[in-house]
């Protein structure tokens, strides 16, 4: 390659790198900014001042602040998803699959606590920067699927009841965990205890566990 043409190519390959990773800024601030204050309060300049970039480079990349907590949202959507791809359930008897699946949405809520409040910001928003996401469409089908050949597996193995919808137990084994979460504040104050003391945590998460099994498994 002539030296003028190579000089060209890195230049090319340097700009794309740094606008991946502005972009990765932005998004990181958004992420923060938006967990934080919610759509309504987040402010645009705050994200720009955190994420070293203008705002002319924010609206570029997404258009607009719905555009970006849109791809903020879609992306911790993803994010539990890909997670939840690496646990090993099918190579689990049914049980230990069950509760390993129970666990992991409890430490994950854990770890990533700004998913829960961006995931209540857009429910406050009715779900309209989601609902059009085929990208979200497609993992959450997948992620389902799964769980219902889970379910199939312990029936056939006499482990689990039949009729058991693989939505219906997901949509309970998120709210056993998220409500925990979401209500530990006044919950402390209603039922008089810490809601995220290391013993309170064990406690509920064995109790999760336990109630998640006698929901699915016959003994």
């Amino acid at each position: 390659m002539p030296p003028e043409k190579k000089r060209m190519s890195i230049s090319v390959k340097t700009r794309v790198r740094d606008a991946e990773a502005t972009k990765l800024r932005i998004l990181e601030a958004a992420k923060k900014e938006f967990s934080k204050n919610g759509l309504e309060g987040a402010r645009v300049d705050a994200i720009a001042l955190d994420a070293k970039a203008n705002k002319r480079m924010l609206y570029h990349y997404f258009k607009s602040k719905d555009g970006l907590f849109r791809t903020v949202l879609e992306r911790e959507y993803l994010n539990i998803r890909t997670e939840e791809t690496k646990l090993d359930l099918e190579n689990l008897p049914p049980r230990a699959a069950l509760e390993t699946l129970v666990r992991f949405t409890w430490e994950y809520y854990i770890r990533n606590p700004e998913f829960i409040t961006l995931v209540n910001s857009e429910n406050l928003c009715q779900a309209v920067h989601i609902k059009n996401s085929p990208t979200l469409r497609t993992v959450s089908q997948k992620f389902i699927r799964r769980i219902q050949a889970l379910l199939d597996r312990g029936v056939r193995e006499n482990v689990f009841r039949e009729g058991i919808d693989a939505a219906q137990l997901n949509i309970t084994i998120a709210s056993i965990n998220y409500y925990y979460f979401t209500n530990r504040f006044t919950g402390a104050v209603i039922f008089e205890r810490d809601f995220t003391s290391p013993e309170a945590l064990q406690e509920r998460i064995t109790f999760n566990i336990e109630t998640i099994c006698r929901l699915v498994c016959k003994n």
